[in-house]
């Protein structure tokens, strides 16, 4: 026990902050960027960043170290705020951050869910199977896969969009790798490009939105410069595609399960929602999309009872597997990618945390303050190659530094796209270089990336010639 209390007693003295009175004001923020536990912060959080980085040499989940983090950065900050008598201050920080986040973790839920439940109505494989079952020539598919990718990414995630097209295109490519590697180079570029101009197609743009940044509207603005960004390397990258007709082997017919479209289109619908809860109503996005859930909820029981009809009278129901039309909704909500919401939950709450010592305030006044908004943002974007794009926009949206729409928008545009120039600078990058492991790899993307820049800095011009 006596050793138990000497050790809180120094790590106590290590972070009580030298600088500050004893009595502080009720409502201070203290500036503890130059104190002990700021400088322990942003050491835990660039080590635990680190492991992310290294997720798939070390087999750890990226949640993980970030959870960590989070839990230890805001002890130590509510450690210094209460023994200055600031506890209330700390603890609303907390809930508006947390709040941030809740907002986040439902409207991801529920657009996950839905991609989920499309996934088991077969309504991805109904898409593979139509693509490669048209003969289309190898720089058609190319292109055919790109395009898809650019326009779904937009409404759903561009991690799945990217999963779903690498599939065709690994299928349509089996004897071809060369066509396989620039087809995923190809769809991650289009991944993050028609994510970038819609508020649902990244987790960055529905940052943006939900903060009020950006009206809902505002985001097409960026569809002509995000459109030159998937276009100028796509076409370069043409005339390396090889040419002829791909053979299909083993390619069976698939029928998409009872109700499938009409799951796209309650999914479609629920955006509807969300853009009416939020841009008329005045409220979060979220609730617009947790009401869309309940759409969907209604729906699940519909196909439920059809299923029992279909079957009356069976000891065993045939066919579950394959065809059936049994439908569960918390079977799709089970099946949400767990780790990276709580990898969204440890990165925003460490990152708030940062901003609560005071470092992000620092690096807004150096970044937009000495180098201008359109340097600092076309540096963000090079920066989203290195780091998930997901903290770096989350740090801007916490120093709120002020700009033009244009700017927001600029920021936007290549925090998203920006990704594109590295493999591992987006989870539709790293997604596809485990998916087709042996043609697509690092290094098969470094090849492109002069050209996939030339794109980046061909977008950026139009949106400030545009814009």
């Amino acid at each position: 026990m006596f050793l138990i209390t000497l050790i809180f007693l120094a790590v106590g003295g290590f972070l009580w902050p030298t600088s500050v009175l004893a009595s502080a004001n009720e409502h201070e923020i203290l500036n503890l960027t130059a104190e002990p536990v700021g400088y322990l912060a942003l050491t835990i959080f660039i080590i635990a960043y680190a492991l992310v980085i290294l997720e798939d040499k070390l087999h750890l989940h990226k949640s993980k170290p970030v959870l960590l983090a989070a839990g230890i950065i805001w002890a130590m900050i509510g450690f210094v705020y209460t023994t200055q008598g600031l506890d209330e201050t700390v603890e609303v920080a907390l809930r508006h951050n947390f709040l941030e986040y809740s907002e986040l973790f439902f409207f991801l839920l529920v657009a996950m869910t839905y991609i989920n439940a499309m996934i088991e109505r077969d309504v991805f494989q109904a898409l593979h199977f139509w693509l490669v079952s048209k003969g289309f020539s190898y720089r058609q598919m190319f292109w055919i896969t790109g395009i898809l990718t650019f326009f779904i990414s937009s409404v759903a995630d561009n991690l799945t969009s990217a999963l779903i097209m690498c599939t065709v295109a690994m299928t349509i490519g089996s004897h071809k790798p060369k066509f396989v590697s620039l087809s995923c180079v190809n769809i991650v570029i289009a991944a993050n490009a028609g994510g970038a101009f819609s508020p649902f197609g990244d987790i960055t743009t529905l940052m943006v939105w939900q903060k009020g940044v950006i009206e809902f509207a505002g985001f097409f603005k960026l569809f002509i410069p995000a459109a030159i960004n998937f276009l100028v390397p796509a076409t370069i990258m043409h005339y390396c595609v090889p040419q002829g007709m791909p053979t299909l082997f083993d390619t069976e017919h698939t029928q998409m399960k009872m109700g499938g479209l009409f799951i796209v289109g309650l999914f479609l619908l629920t955006i509807v929602t969300s853009i009416a809860f939020h841009q008329f109503l005045h409220l979060s996005a979220a609730f617009g999309m947790l009401t869309g859930l309940g759409y969907l909820k209604f729906f699940g029981y519909y196909l439920r009872m059809q299923y029992r009809r279909q079957f009356a009278g069976f000891d065993s129901i045939p066919g579950t597997e394959g065809s059936g039309s049994g439908f569960d909704v918390f079977s799709q909500i089970a099946k949400a990618e767990w780790d990276t919401l709580f990898f969204f939950y440890g990165v925003i709450m460490c990152v708030g945390g940062l901003g609560f010592i005071g470092y992000l305030s620092i690096a807004s006044e150096f970044i937009y303050g000495e180098l201008g908004p359109t340097t600092a943002n076309i540096i963000v974007g090079l920066m989203s190659a290195v780091i998930d794009n997901i903290p770096v926009m989350f740090a801007v949206l916490t120093m709120n530094p002020e700009m033009s729409e244009s700017q927001w928008l600029l920021v936007t545009l290549t925090a998203g796209v920006g990704g594109s120039l590295l493999s591992v600078g987006s989870a539709a990058g790293v997604a596809l270089m485990g998916q087709a492991h042996s043609d697509y790899t690092f290094f098969s993307h470094l090849k492109w990336t002069p050209v996939i820049a030339l794109g980046y800095a061909a977008s950026i011009g139009a949106h400030l010639l545009i814009n």
